[in-house]
């Protein structure tokens, strides 16, 4: 493999300081989904977790190599789950956090920050706005700056998924990984390169949330005046040159989905795997809805990546979806 920021070696390390809680999570071959799909379809559920989502992996590699340090106190910016992560494992490692996010953050995950002990701080305007307040307050405090991606730990923490995925191959032949800042791609993605190159690796992005995807089909970081989704935990603007470099190296293809998709994925879910999930979670069944010919006959897996979600919000999407029916 060509450079890049990931080591395998670290990753088998960084195992060894998540809590077991968010290691070895179920995966499975989920037949009922596969009638309305046309493929056999495999999900490794990332939200049976305090966190109820994958960055718990990261927050654990991130908060005790901290703690090592000493570190007293750290911030981040976060849509919602990074601030959440980063809370539960601060909180057990004596680590002070505060965490910045959107006002119009998806309010279940807000009040979740709080009631896991950070200190939660709401600016009037999208995610890469709280990035800016995070930096600052980083920079004028004089504390560690967590950033989800940019910061190794975050990627090599989520690659501990793809160990376990490598350690199933090759029963399936793809897998879909949703595309945000990049850390869960980049990292899953690597590993199943250095393990199980066989494997596809595909990521996907919303269509009104299309930086990264744009800017791995275009080899250079573009960004994007606004991003408009349901899918809070993936949309981002301003993609990091560091780890867009990291996704060159490891994605077979990036695709992008329309919002009635993921919807329909996440009734699909909720209909045939008795799962609730937040919209990122369901852009690997979307894929597969708005493409089933290139999938037909195959195996793909999927990462079901978080399940924190306003549930008036839920409800209202698969009320939708059933009305489309």
């Amino acid at each position: 493999m060509e450079q890049t920021r990931l080591d395998t070696g670290r990753i088998r390390a960084a195992r060894r300081l998540i809590d077991p809680v968010f290691l070895d999570t179920p995966l499975y071959r989920c037949e009922a989904l596969e009638p309305g799909l046309g493929c056999a379809v495999s999900v490794k559920l990332e939200t049976a977790n305090p966190v109820r989502s994958f960055k718990g992996r990261g927050t654990e590699v991130v908060a005790s190599l901290l703690g090592g340090e000493g570190a007293r106190e750290v911030v981040c910016a976060s849509a919602g789950n990074l601030g959440q992560a980063l809370a539960w494992s601060g909180r057990g490692r004596g680590l002070g956090v505060r965490v910045v996010a959107s006002r119009f953050a998806t309010r279940a995950k807000l009040d979740r920050i709080r009631a896991l002990g950070a200190t939660l701080e709401l600016v009037d305007g999208d995610h890469e706005l709280a990035r800016e307040r995070a930096a600052e307050i980083a920079r004028y405090d004089g504390i560690r700056l967590v950033e989800d991606s940019l910061d190794i730990e975050t990627c090599e923490g989520a690659a501990t998924i793809g160990l376990e995925l490598a350690d199933a191959a090759p029963s399936f032949d793809a897998v879909l990984i949703a595309l945000g800042g990049g850390a869960l791609a980049t990292g899953v993605g690597h590993v199943l390169k250095a393990l199980a190159p066989g494997i596809e690796v595909i990521c996907v992005q919303p269509l009104g949330a299309p930086a990264m995807t744009r800017s791995w089909r275009q080899r250079r970081v573009v960004t994007t005046e606004s991003a408009d989704t349901i899918a809070d935990g993936v949309a981002g603007r301003f993609p990091i040159p560091a780890v867009l470099d990291d996704l060159l190296l490891v994605a077979d293809d990036a695709v992008l989905v329309q919002e009635a998709s993921i919807i329909a994925g996440m009734r699909m879910l909720h209909d045939h795997a008795g799962l609730v999930v937040e919209p990122s979670a369901a852009l690997g069944i979307a894929a597969v809805l708005e493409d089933r010919d290139r999938f037909a006959g195959r195996h793909v897996a999927t990462v079901v990546c978080g399940s924190n979600v306003d549930v008036d919000a839920y409800h209202r999407w698969i009320g939708a979806a059933r009305g489309k029916t």
